[in-house]
């Protein structure tokens, strides 16, 4: 029964978000930043308190952070928010503009 429980939650998760082709693409540096302290993937997931394979999907780009998690993550990893966060579309800008990361 509990099984059961947490794939409807899944799935009516799914369902409320807007796809990613609605979202703007949100990219970082979780892993690097991670790295840096010598966490692993699980670690961080506890201290932000998700799932260790939700922080891969974040790693990887297949999920955006709601505004609380990636707060969490970049107080975790003590870093400032635009360190760790940044859309895709900024970075395309400012690397035409400057060749460098914004």
């Amino acid at each position: 029964m509990k099984l059961h429980y947490y794939y409807v939650a899944f799935m009516l998760l799914l369902m409320s978000r807007p796809s990613k082709s609605e979202t703007a693409p949100v990219a970082n540096r979780i892993e690097q930043a991670r790295g840096a302290l010598g966490l692993s993937r699980g670690e961080l997931a506890d201290l932000v308190g998700v799932h260790y394979q939700t922080m891969g999907y974040l790693e990887r780009g297949e999920y955006n952070p709601s505004l609380e998690l990636a707060l969490k993550i970049a107080r975790v990893l003590e870093v400032p928010l635009e360190e760790i966060f940044w859309l895709e579309d900024e970075m395309k800008s400012a690397t035409e503009k400057t060749g460098q990361r914004p």
